[in-house]
């Protein structure tokens, strides 16, 4: 029953890779196809002239000679010039064949990747936390090449094979339909033979891709911790953990290859033990003249054995190829198939202008946002964004059965400070990360200006929203095309100016090639503090209404803190700001302060109010208890 699944699973994704080619490159394929044949037919042909050649030319040349004394060289011109064209034409058909195969591959494969981008983009934040980055990106390398070798070699080849077998298959039943029967046989009994081993391989190369890319998984990871690793002197375990990721690819993949490798020596003594029999069989009714068959048709006719075979050979071969290319293909699909990020959401962000006391849509920025409310009545109603969020009895879990926040309630009153303080896992980031919906909750209600998160579209929520995040990711690119990529459209002069409001302005102009300087590897030339800082001007220069802080000076020294609060003020004027920090004496002057523990909300006030109350607030703040 399992193998029966596995088949028909293999064979779905087999029609879906078929219907994307020929939905797009069907006029390619046409001509592939019409080259196939002529390249089978023109090698055919050439074999079966060896039975001329035996049987009338050679003794019509020997007479010939016989006559004159003369060997008559126009007479063989004549005869083989046909067969010359033929496999010229077989030439040119198979190099215009080779020519569009990698053309259609090659373009499959960008469409391929284009789509699991684009789709990738579309997907909750929940997949990525599910899947590492070298699983992910094993299905962009490793499944795509597979995919690549299938489209153009092994499924080009198979229907080389089968084409040139049928052609040939044609010629033997003509030729001498006793020895035919006796190929056909042996042809069945490789079909069975192939049948066993691929059956046995087929799961052995679906468990081999799924191996493979935990090992990616496991390398990426280990890449990106390096500096971790030699710190706690960590090399010898993480050699242990990567032979036992390795030793289980191996084992998989032995398992795989150990029957496929087996296939085709089985298939070349089949095809030896056909090749002897025909020798055989072939002789007697030669040498007797049973069915007028001659010597020259028993030269053609182990010709024909030998192609037939070798074309058999060549299937179960590509076979073993088409099996692994689909088990990569169907984790191409799973991607694709992956749910996209729901959105429901209706109310948008637009510019908005005053005119006569009334917000009106404005089609240029203006400095003023507003929120375009369609009702189902038909009527608009724009509401001016000033980032005013609430939490209303919010509860939230990264998976049902296990709620990680309960019964949060919080409001933010537009251009208030408010912090979240706590030990690690008591639900900081997790608030963080359900005011631009990164998640969406299991119960109760979250308003932005009066508007349920629900409604609004997450692309103009998170327009409304600044996020300046503990880890710092920054792009191949100069350091102006990073800090733009807060507002696409802003001028080099906005640019200068965020980067002075994060105070960042001063450092980067002492760099080789100031704005222009390339970053690489996610600025690893640059200080972690510098990082930050070109992530703070980023934030700064989108100018959003709403402001999230998570850990933004945590990796920053004392010195540039200074700095990076001097300027985050200016940043935070006028603003919402919601902030995590480990550092309480970055969260005094917040209006209101929200100690979690365990995901419930244990005490709230201003920093006065929580030191006299002398609660768990207190403890952090005085030292009388950890954050961590």
């Amino acid at each position: 029953m399992q193998n029966k699944k596995r088949s028909t699973s293999a064979l779905k994704t087999l029609k879906r890779i078929l219907s994307i080619i020929l939905k797009r490159y069907w006029p390619q394929l046409l001509l592939v196809f019409l080259c196939i044949i002529i390249t089978s037919f023109s090698t055919v042909y050439g074999t079966s002239f060896t039975q001329k050649l035996i049987d009338d030319i050679i003794p019509e040349l020997q007479k010939k000679y016989s006559e004159t004394g003369i060997v008559d060289s126009s007479y063989l011109w004549k005869k083989v010039t046909p067969v010359i064209i033929f496999y010229a034409i077989g030439v040119i058909s198979s190099y215009t064949n080779a020519r569009l195969v990698v053309y259609v591959a090659n373009s499959t494969l960008k469409s391929v990747r284009d789509d699991m981008f684009k789709h990738m983009q579309t997907l909750p934040i929940m997949y990525f936390d599910r899947h590492s980055h070298g699983e992910i990106m094993s299905r962009y390398t490793n499944d795509t090449d597979t995919l690549r070798q299938m489209i153009s070699q092994s499924i080009p080849q198979l229907i080389t094979s089968v084409i040139t077998m049928i052609m040939i298959a044609t010629f033997m039943f003509i030729t001498n339909w006793i020895l035919a029967l006796i190929v056909i046989f042996t042809v069945c009994l490789m079909v069975v033979v192939t049948r066993f081993l691929g059956g046995r391989s087929s799961k052995g190369f679906i468990k081999q891709q799924i191996d493979l890319g935990a090992l990616n998984g496991y390398v990426e990871e280990m890449l990106e911790g390096q500096k971790v690793v030699k710190v706690f002197n960590h090399e010898q375990e993480a050699k242990q953990a990567f032979d036992e990721v390795n030793n289980r690819l191996c084992q998989t993949a032995t398992k795989a290859n150990t029957y496929a490798n087996i296939l085709m020596p089985i298939m070349n003594n089949l095809g030896y033990i056909s090749y002897s029999i025909t020798i055989m069989v072939g002789s007697y009714l030669a040498l007797n003249s049973i069915l007028g068959f001659t010597v020259g048709a028993l030269v053609s006719y182990l010709g024909y054995n030998k192609m037939f075979c070798n074309q058999v050979s060549q299937v179960s071969n590509q076979f073993n190829a088409v099996i692994m290319a689909l088990a990569g293909s169907e984790r191409i699909f799973e991607l694709l198939d992956e749910k996209p990020e729901e959105d429901k959401g209706y109310v948008t962000l637009v510019n908005a202008k005053i005119v006569n006391g009334e917000l009106q849509e404005a089609t240029g920025r203006t400095g003023i946002w507003a929120w375009k409310h369609p009702h189902h009545d038909g009527t608009i109603t724009y509401t001016r964004v000033t980032g005013d969020v609430r939490f209303f009895d919010v509860d939230f879990g990264y998976y049902p059965d296990k709620i990680v926040l309960h019964n949060v309630s919080l409001f933010a009153k537009p251009g208030q400070k408010i912090a979240f303080v706590g030990a690690t896992g008591a639900g900081k980031t997790t608030i963080t990360n359900l005011i631009n919906r990164f998640y969406d909750i299991q119960d109760g209600k979250i308003r932005f200006d009066g508007i349920n998160i629900n409604k609004i579209k997450k692309s103009d929520l998170r327009k409304a929203l600044g996020m300046v995040l503990q880890d710092t990711n920054l792009f191949t690119g100069t350091i102006m095309e990073n800090i733009r990529y807060g507002k696409l459209d802003a001028t080099d002069e906005e640019v200068y100016q965020a980067a002075k409001l994060a105070n960042a302005d001063k450092f980067i102009k002492h760099l080789p090639d100031g704005y222009n300087t390339i970053l690489t590897d996610n600025a690893s030339q640059l200080s972690q503090g510098q990082r930050q800082l070109l992530s703070i001007a980023r934030a700064a220069i989108s100018n959003p209404p709403v402001l999230i802080l998570d850990e933004a000076t945590s990796s920053i020294d004392t010195r540039t803190e200074a700095l990076v609060t001097d300027g985050m003020d200016k940043l935070m004027n006028g603003r919402t700001v919601f902030v995590i920090a480990h550092r309480l004496s970055t969260v005094k002057n917040s209006k209101a302060i929200m100690v979690l523990e365990q995901g419930h909300i244990i005490e709230r006030g201003s920093h006065d109010e929580l030191i006299e109350k002398k609660g768990k607030y207190y403890q952090l703040y005085t030292g009388a208890f950890e954050l961590e």
